[in-house]
């Protein structure tokens, strides 16, 4: 076994494991921190294969801005971890069957006969000149280029959506309004500034507890005798 073969193992592994911790943490950060260890595992195997760029779009835009999102996200909200696990065992057949049908799934497309070498023989080794990036862009946008425009459309319209959930409209919020501000006329819109005599504030009179009021009356009797 080749030191090629021998790191595709290791972080075939890697990601393996990272995945399953995913699924079963209890702790939300603690599953969004192994997803981060999957991407880069993932990002490691797509440097196996050649595919520079999209190994390191992967660790760039994936670990180092989505994963830091989510991590505030779930951080933001404070999900209840309890309240998440009341209805596991209501909704654990139906789960069951579903991971069944997704495991014979990728039983069937993951097998032997159609990941061997016969189906995918070794690529031929490439000139020292070979642009991955280059080649990527190239069928991006000319051989996938419908599949690509639809795939914008599509995270435009759950962009739009998005936005459109979360708005809330508070009338009680108190906020400015610059188009109004631009069509402030001369005269009424305008605020005036008036002169006011200043008023006399009376001196306060402390409140004094009876038996210290009687004290001082005594007191200032004898003084006058």
């Amino acid at each position: 076994m080749g030191f090629e073969k021998f790191l595709f193992y290791v972080f075939a592994a890697i990601t393996l494991f990272a995945a399953g911790m995913v699924v079963t943490r209890r702790n939300p950060v603690h599953a969004v921190l192994y997803l981060v260890l999957a991407f880069v595992g993932s990002a490691a195997l797509w440097l196996l294969i050649e595919a520079e760029f999209l190994g390191i779009v992967l660790v760039l835009v994936y670990v180092g801005a989505v994963m830091v999102l989510f991590l505030f996200v779930v951080m933001m909200l404070d999900i209840d971890v309890a309240a998440l696990r009341s209805h596991f065992i209501k909704h654990l057949p139906l789960g069951l069957v579903i991971a069944a049908m997704m495991l014979f799934n990728l039983v069937l497309v993951l097998g032997p006969s159609n990941f061997g070498l016969a189906a995918f023989p070794s690529p031929d080794p490439k000139p020292a000149g070979y642009s991955n990036t280059s080649v990527l862009g190239l069928d991006l946008y000319t051989v996938y280029v419908y599949q690509f425009e639809i795939a914008a459309v599509i995270l435009l319209v759950a962009i739009v959506a998005a936005i459109r959930l979360t708005l809330r409209r508070r009338p009680e919020t108190k906020y400015q309004d610059p188009g109004k501000q631009v069509r402030v006329r001369k005269g009424p819109d305008r605020i005036r500034v008036l002169s006011l005599p200043a008023e006399t504030t009376p001196r306060p009179v402390l409140a004094v507890p009876r038996s210290q009021a009687e004290t001082a009356e005594k007191t200032a009797e004898e003084a006058a005798s």
